[in-house]
C-alpha cells in the first residue's frame, strides 16, 4: 500500500472513531486519497457522503449539517485556493462554536516555498481554526482525537505525495458505540426578586431561557433562533415595545437577564447599553464570552429566589402588562398589513412561521427575513413550535442556501423544512442548487422574498432621503435576475407567487425535494412601511 492511501485511511478511520457521520467532498486531484477513503466508508454504511463542486458551498453545507445534528462534520478539498474558499464557513463555525472539520489536501512540505503547481502555505489559512499539519508517520488517531476534543472549527492539513490512488478497496472498522455524556451538574446562582426584569434570549439560548423566565414570572424577549420563543411568557412584537427607551414599558425595565447570543435587534442592544439597567449574564458553557456590553453579574446558571406574596403579585402585574401590550401591537400590526393591497415581506415571514408545526424546521436567512420573522412569529406552546435556526455567528449572506440544505439533511426529526431568505442572499449562494443526481437531497422549500435588491439598507441610515441619488447604485443594487430561469438551469422546481393566498397554497402543498417559491414584493415602499410599523403603540 502506498503512503498516501495509508495516511488517508488512517485519517478517515480516526474521524469515524471521533463520531463523524457526514462528510462533504469537493473534487480534486491532491485529495484523491481522501476521496477514495471517504467513499469506502460510505459503502461500508459508516457515513453519508455529499459531493459538491464548489468549496464555499461545500463548507456551508457541512456547517448546516453540523448545526442541525450537533455532530462533527467533515468538509474535504484539494490544495491551493480551494482551501481559502472554506474560510467563510470556518469563521461562522468559530463564532457559533460548531464542530466543522476541514480536512484539506496539501503537497509534501518539501514543495512549500517553491513554484510548485497549486502549492501555497495552507497551515494557518483558515482563520480561528485549531490546525494541525499532518504527514505520513504522524500519530493520526491521537492528533484527530485531540483536535476534536475542543469546540469550534478544526483544520487538518494532510500532506499527500504521489501516487494518489489506492491499489484496492478498503473496509473501515466500525467505531465502538458511543457512550452518552453525563450532564454536568452546576449549582445555580440565585437571582434576587423585586427589580422589574426581562429575559433576553439570543441565538442558541435554548430551553434554559424560557425556563428561567417562567420560573421568575418575567417577560421573555426571544429571537426566532433562540430555541426559547414559546410559551405564555414570550412576547412576540417585543422589538416594538423596546422602541424609545424614554417611554412605555422599556423605560421601566430595571434588570435584564441575557441568555444566548443576542445580535438581531438594535432596540435590544440599546437596552443592554443603558446605564440605569442591571445586566445579568447566564453564561452557560461560556461560548459567547466576553460580551460587547457591560455585565454586572454572571454565572453559568441562575435561578430566581423565592418570592413573597407581595413581590409575586407585583411581578405578575409586570408580566401581564407586557402580555397585553404585545397582544395589542400584534392586532394593530395585523390590521395594518391587511390593509395593504399587495403582499408584504412581513406577511411572507408570518406565513412561513404558521406553515410548520413541532416536526418542522425553519432556516432563516440574515438581513430583513430574520427581522421580519422576529416581528411576525407568534409564540406558541413548546409542543407545537417548529425548530428555527440561522447562521447568526457572523450573520453573513454567504452560503445560506447550502446551510439550509445541510440543516434539512442533518436535523434528526424534522418532517418538513422551509428556508426563508432574501433574493440577494439566494443569488449569493445559488450555486448551492448545483447538486449531483445521486447526492442526498432533503425535502426543503426555499421561500425567496424577491424585491430586486437590498431592502435592508433602505431601513438604515443609508436609506434616508438625502442619500436618494446614490442609494440604488451603492446599496439597493437591483439585479433583474430571472429566478425561474436560474432555477431551470439546475432543474429546481420554481413557483412565482404574488399574493398571500398563493403563498399559503404553495406552502401547504410542497412538491417534495428542493423547490423554490419566489414571492415578489415591493422595495420602494419598504422604508415607509417600516416607519409605520415602528410607530405603532400599544
Amino acid at each position: 500500500m502506498n503512503d498516501s492511501t495509508l495516511l488517508a485511511r488512517q485519517v478517515v478511520q480516526a474521524l469515524l472513531d471521533a463520531g463523524v457521520r457526514d462528510a462533504v467532498l469537493s473534487p480534486g486531484s491532491r485529495n484523491a486519497p481522501l476521496s477514495f477513503a471517504l467513499l469506502d466508508a460510505e459503502r461500508a454504511g459508516l457515513l453519508r457522503l455529499h459531493t459538491r463542486i464548489d468549496e464555499r458551498s461545500a463548507g456551508f453545507l457541512a456547517l448546516g449539517l453540523a448545526r442541525a445534528s450537533g455532530r462533527p462534520v467533515v468538509v474535504s478539498c484539494t490544495s491551493g485556493t480551494a482551501v481559502a474558499n472554506l474560510a467563510p464557513a470556518a469563521l461562522e463555525a468559530h463564532h457559533e462554536h460548531l464542530p466543522l472539520v476541514a480536512v484539506t489536501a496539501d503537497r509534501p512540505a518539501r514543495l512549500r516555498g517553491t513554484s510548485a503547481n497549486q502549492t501555497t502555505e495552507q497551515v494557518g489559512l483558515l482563520p480561528r481554526s485549531t490546525t494541525h499539519d499532518l504527514a505520513c508517520g504522524d500519530h493520526t488517531a491521537v492528533v484527530v482525537a485531540r483536535l476534536l476534543a475542543g469546540t469550534g472549527p478544526v483544520h487538518l492539513n494532510v500532506q499527500f505525495d504521489d501516487p494518489l490512488t489506492p491499489p484496492d478497496r478498503w473496509v473501515p472498522r466500525a467505531p465502538e458505540a458511543e457512550a452518552a455524556p453525563l450532564p454536568a451538574s452546576v449549582e445555580p446562582a440565585v437571582l434576587s426578586r423585586g427589580p422589574r426584569t426581562v429575559v433576553v434570549a439570543g441565538d442558541g439560548a435554548g430551553e434554559a431561557a424560557r425556563s428561567l423566565a417562567e420560573q421568575g414570572g418575567w417577560p421573555l424577549l426571544a429571537e426566532p433562533s433562540s430555541g426559547a420563543r414559546a410559551g405564555a411568557h414570550a412576547i412576540g412584537p417585543y422589538r416594538l415595545l423596546l422602541g424609545p427607551a424614554s417611554e412605555g414599558l422599556a423605560a421601566e425595565v430595571e434588570r435584564v437577564v441575557v441568555v444566548g447570543h443576542p445580535t438581531l435587534s438594535r432596540p435590544v442592544s440599546r437596552l443592554l447599553a443603558r446605564d440605569d439597567v442591571e445586566v445579568v449574564d447566564q453564561v452557560g458553557d461560556g461560548r459567547w464570552q466576553p460580551r460587547p456590553f457591560v455585565v454586572d453579574a454572571a454565572a453559568p446558571v441562575w435561578t430566581p429566589a423565592p418570592a413573597d406574596t407581595e413581590t409575586a403579585a407585583t411581578e405578575a402585574e409586570w408580566l401581564r402588562r407586557w402580555q397585553e401590550a404585545g397582544r395589542s401591537l400584534s392586532a394593530q400590526l395585523a390590521a395594518l398589513l391587511a390593509a395593504e393591497p399587495e403582499v408584504t415581506p412581513y406577511e411572507v415571514a408570518g406565513a412561513v412561521s404558521r406553515a410548520l408545526g413541532a416536526d418542522g424546521l425553519v432556516f432563516v436567512g440574515p438581513s430583513s427575513p430574520v427581522r421580519d420573522l422576529d416581528l411576525m412569529m407568534t409564540p406558541r406552546s413548546p409542543a407545537t413550535s417548529p425548530v428555527v435556526i440561522a447562521n447568526r455567528g457572523l450573520a453573513g449572506i454567504d452560503g445560506v442556501v447550502s446551510s439550509a440544505i445541510g440543516a434539512a439533511l442533518g436535523h434528526p426529526s424534522a418532517q418538513r423544512a422551509v428556508a426563508l431568505l432574501g433574493d440577494v442572499t439566494f443569488l449569493h449562494d445559488s450555486g448551492g442548487l448545483v447538486i449531483g443526481p445521486v447526492e442526498p437531497r432533503p425535502d426543503l422549500t426555499l421561500v425567496v422574498v424577491n424585491d430586486d435588491g437590498g431592502s435592508i439598507f433602505s431601513m438604515l441610515e443609508q436609506g434616508a432621503a438625502e442619500h436618494a441619488d446614490e442609494f440604488e447604485r451603492l446599496f439597493g443594487t437591483p439585479h433583474g435576475v430571472d429566478l425561474a430561469a436560474l432555477c431551470a438551469a439546475t432543474r429546481t422546481p420554481h413557483w412565482r407567487v404574488e399574493s398571500l393566498p398563493e403563498l399559503e397554497h404553495a406552502l401547504a402543498q410542497p412538491a417534495g425535494g428542493i423547490e423554490v417559491v419566489e414571492v415578489v414584493v415591493r422595495r420602494d415602499t419598504r422604508r415607509e412601511m417600516d416607519e409605520r410599523v415602528r410607530n405603532l403603540r400599544p
